[in-house]
């Protein structure tokens, strides 16, 4: 088994702070001008919550908050959870929707958990197919379901801000696992409740 890399060490407030003044200059401002000054505490109290994910584990958070319901197999799925992220490869918004839906197998997550699974990791810099992807195999291994899917919708802003300057495009990602691969009814199931939805 690969070892996971060894972490740098951690960064001081007074460090990070310093290194929003040094792009304020890159940028061609002058960080000591009065509405700049405080902007390097700004800029890390919106990158606390940006990035809270890091200093939690959905699975920890899963696995405490499900309940054991033998008499419940039939398809839970949960649409439209709102969720905002950051691409790490240009550290710029990325806005859509989730949505999950699993086969119980005796586990039963609450709906709030299941939205704050997708919270938890769309709090990191992230891409979109990977963010998917840690979704569905948190669900699948927490839950340990027949089977998970999980669709994500969202637009990018490192492509509508800057670069090709497109606006209005979507992307879509899909992980299944279980049933939900391999049983073409289970797909279409899940896939009927997201055509269903309400248009916004």
């Amino acid at each position: 088994m690969a070892k996971k890399p060894k972490l740098p060490p951690p960064v001081s407030q007074e460090e990070a702070e310093a290194a929003v003044r040094t792009l304020l200059r890159w940028a061609g401002d002058d960080p000591r001008r009065e509405a700049l000054q405080k902007t390097p505490q700004r800029v890390l109290e919106a990158y606390r919550d940006w990035f809270a994910g890091y200093a939690e584990d959905p699975r920890e958070y899963l696995a405490s908050s499900f309940a054991k319901l033998t008499d419940c197999d039939d398809m839970v799925v949960l649409r439209d959870i709102e969720f905002e992220s950051h691409c790490e490869h240009h550290m710029a918004p990325m806005v859509g929707t989730a949505h999950l839906g699993y086969l119980p197998r005796g586990k039963v997550a609450g709906i709030s958990k299941l939205a704050r699974v997708v919270e938890i990791h769309a709090r990191r810099l992230q891409v979109q197919e990977r963010l998917t992807a840690e979704i569905a195999d948190c669900l699948q291994q927490v839950l340990q379901p027949r089977g998970v899917g999980v669709v994500i919708e969202a637009q990018h802003h490192c492509m509508t801000s800057r670069g090709v300057h497109q606006r209005g495009v979507t992307m879509t990602t899909s992980r299944m696992l279980g049933a939900f691969r391999s049983d073409a009814r289970t797909r279409s199931e899940f896939l009927r409740h997201l055509e269903s939805r309400d248009p916004r």
